[in-house]
């Protein structure tokens, strides 16, 4: 397993062996990875002959008052992982590498980029479409691998590739979970044992809607109400709950099949998201 500092370098030696034919597979990951990273690998392992997973932690799309300097890093951690689930090279670049001096070009996809996350995040969406985006140019995947935790992020990622004509298929992976049903996060790590055990409410609550409107259509209101309560008896701070539409985000006044119910809870300082599809 390779580890590739330079864009130079990696452009060289995937470009050789895309001219060999092989079928390049892509995870972008901001490292401290656990088994759901480990779960979108084994993915593009699967479903590629060369894979390459990029660790960078991306101040873009970081709000000023946000964990970026704190956002846990440890690529021996990271390396050893890795390792074990057969990568084949790990792209770890600078800030000064991404970003040079100068550096002034953003992309971002309007309307959805400004709702749910977006708006307790301005500009995080735009940060992660540009960074994705000029991974995509550095590494030039035949697929890429994102999990359905950040089904937001999911979506945007999609829109962006069909909307500039990307020549990559985005592949889709199940959130995985902790033992309590809490999905798992790099930002786990903040929480006390306390907070950890409590913020499994979230996946609680996220059920309960779905088995509530599954067979018969409900009201968003009431259904997303009684969520809240459940949330905050459990010492969560609701920052949104959504019912949106699966496909383009917008908000829903019924939940019945094909609505995402998307949840962003704070508990403590940490940040938790979480969503599932009715």
């Amino acid at each position: 397993m390779l580890i590739v500092r330079h864009i130079d370098q990696v452009k060289k030696i995937i470009g050789l062996e895309r001219r060999k034919g092989l079928t390049i597979g892509f995870v972008p990951t901001m490292g401290a990875l656990h088994r759901g990273h480990l779960s979108l690998v084994r993915t593009a392992r699967k479903k590629s002959d060369l894979v390459v997973v990029s660790i960078f932690v991306n101040p873009t799309q970081f709000g000023p008052k946000e964990d970026y300097k704190r956002y846990p890093r440890d690529l021996k951690h990271d390396q050893s992982l890795l390792k074990g689930e057969g990568a084949d090279i790990i792209f770890y670049p600078t800030v000064k590498e991404i970003y040079p001096h100068g550096y002034r070009t953003f992309v971002e996809v309007q309307g959805w980029s400004g709702i749910l996350c977006g708006a307790s995040r301005p500009g995080h969406f735009r940060g992660v479409a540009t960074v994705v985006l000029k991974l995509f140019n550095i590494i030039k995947p035949h697929i890429a691998i994102f999990g359905k935790k950040d089904f937001q992020q999911l979506l945007i990622i999609k829109k962006m590739v069909k909307d500039l004509n990307l020549d990559i298929r985005i592949i889709a992976a199940p959130t995985i979970r902790e033992s309590n049903g809490l999905a798992m996060s790099s930002r786990n790590k903040y929480l006390t044992e306390k907070e950890r055990k409590n913020a499994a409410v979230i996946i609680k609550s996220l059920r309960w809607v779905k088995r509530l409107c599954r067979k018969e259509s409900c009201s968003a209101v009431k259904a997303l109400r009684t969520m809240r309560k459940m949330i905050k008896n459990k010492g969560g701070r609701v920052d949104y709950i959504r019912a949106v539409d699966a496909e383009n985000l917008t908000d829903m006044k019924r939940i019945q099949k094909g609505v995402l119910i998307a949840a962003a809870v704070y508990f403590g300082k940490t940040r938790l998201i979480d969503n599932i599809v009715v």
